[in-house]
């Protein structure tokens, strides 16, 4: 047996589940998520085919951890082989998934700028799971791992050589999504743009299932416009801030990261539906939604570029799975390039949304980061041979 506990955490949050063997792969038995931690109001969620929900105050992840293990314990899932954890970036050094030591963990601390709103919580769920079953075995599951095959021509920086040495360079994120999406496709063959659109966004260009360029960097906030991230900036914006506005490293970071992207643009909301809900009455809402699909559009275009083409476009993340006004939007000005949708099957949210007999097929595949992490896992630990 190889029964794995997947965590998957975010600044706020912590969603988890656990994954059971079977012939085929593996079958989610169980899944839930801690919302709000270190908030009022906090909430544990968990889904064994009915949703349970129990009201708490959860002050770190820690304390959020010990609520989760307490609540499977009680609905009888205590039982597991290893956990298996996203971790945003393996930095220069770390390329594939990698059993959890101490020594590991001291290099994740040393790489928390390059992710510095993923790492740190993931790091506290690290430690906090080993503190919990010090006898469990752990994996990292890189985020960064799928881009690893992007050329040097697209993950070098223009700045000095002796930065790139130093691992200043393009690694890209959001790979286990990625990764989920090409085995679904069975490899991805031909030219294919994956559009992972949720609160954070990024896109991908895979030739025959690999990698050769996305449009996250060095860390998960250049690219597109995201809800609280900018995207990409003109770095002199940044030195203006820093000369005229005296803004420190933490100033900074705040506004990039934390209150930009939609909320900064619409000064109401980073959450996507809300803004749609309200843009025939809020100017601003319309504008934010108008600018993401414009920066969506842009760098599609960047990608299609980069493969000399295009041949599948797929949407995923909980933007690109559930707002088909954004799918539409973003795709309306792109027949040049072979990509037209069917408004009916786009609406539905079909698998295949692409217009029959156009040159590029499109498509809505739900992504399951939690899954290719009991993947990873289990193939690590226990299957190594696979």
């Amino acid at each position: 047996m190889s029964t794995i506990l997947c965590i998957n955490s975010g600044s706020s949050s912590v969603k988890f589940s656990i994954y059971s063997p079977t012939s085929s792969g593996e079958s989610r038995a169980i899944r839930g998520e801690v919302e709000r931690i270190g908030l009022p109001g906090g909430v544990l969620i968990l889904d064994d085919g009915r949703r349970h929900e129990s009201i708490g105050e959860f002050s770190d992840h820690h304390r959020a951890l010990e609520a989760v293990f307490a609540r499977l314990s009680r609905a009888g899932y205590d039982k597991f082989d290893a956990v298996g954890h996203r971790v945003a970036s393996g930095g220069p050094k770390y390329r594939q998934p990698i059993r959890i030591d101490a020594d590991f963990v001291t290099d994740l601390h040393a790489l928390i700028r390059s992710a510095p709103l993923h790492l740190p919580v993931e790091i506290a769920c690290i430690e906090a799971s080993a503190r919990l079953f010090p006898s469990i075995p752990q994996v990292a599951c890189f985020d960064t791992s799928f881009h690893r095959t992007i050329p040097e021509v697209a993950s070098r920086l223009p700045l000095p050589r002796n930065l790139w040495h130093e691992g200043v360079k393009k690694y890209g994120f959001h790979g286990l999504s990625y990764e989920y999406i090409v085995e679904d496709l069975q490899g991805a063959s031909g030219r294919t743009v994956i559009a992972h659109l949720g609160n954070g966004a990024s896109m991908v260009a895979v030739r025959d299932g690999i990698s050769i360029d996305t449009t996250m960097s060095f860390t998960p906030t250049a690219g597109l416009i995201m809800g609280t991230r900018c995207g990409d900036l003109d770095p002199g914006v940044v030195m203006y801030l820093m000369n005229e506005k005296r803004y420190d490293a933490a100033q900074l970071e705040r506004l990039l990261d934390h209150l930009s992207g939609l909320l900064g643009i619409s000064g109401i909301s980073s959450d996507m539906q809300t803004l749609l809900d309200q843009r025939d009455a809020e100017p601003h809402a319309a504008l934010a939604i108008e600018m993401f699909c414009y920066s969506a559009r842009k760098h599609l275009a960047a990608m299609v570029a980069a493969l000399g083409g295009i041949d599948t476009l797929v949407f995923t993340g909980g933007i690109g799975e559930n707002a088909p006004a954004i799918r539409s939007e973003i795709c309306s000005q792109l027949r040049y390039l072979g990509i037209e949708i069917d408004k009916d099957a786009n609406d539905r949210g079909d698998r295949v949304i692409g217009l029959p007999g156009r040159s590029v097929r499109v498509m809505v595949i739900p992504t399951d980061e939690d899954r290719m992490i009991a993947r990873h896992t289990r193939r690590l630990l226990f299957s190594p041979g696979l």
